[in-house]
């Protein structure tokens, strides 16, 4: 398994996670990342998940494979 995670406190919620990667990010209405994977953060697959961590300015997706 795959485990994802995210630092709130550091995420700025300027929505690159969610523009490259839409079905697993979304910006909350209080204007932070959100995951909207599994509960836990495990994922089977990376998916698009990788990317949104490479495109995020604050450095606050974290993946562990």
């Amino acid at each position: 398994m795959i485990k994802i995670t995210l630092d709130k406190e550091k995420c700025i919620g300027c929505g690159s996670c969610e523009s490259v990667c839409p079905q697993c990010w979304k910006v909350s209405a209080e204007g932070k990342a959100e995951f909207l994977g599994s509960a836990t953060g495990e994922v089977k697959e990376i998916g698009c998940n990788q990317e949104a961590a490479d495109v995020c300015p604050a450095q606050c997706i974290h993946i562990y494979k």
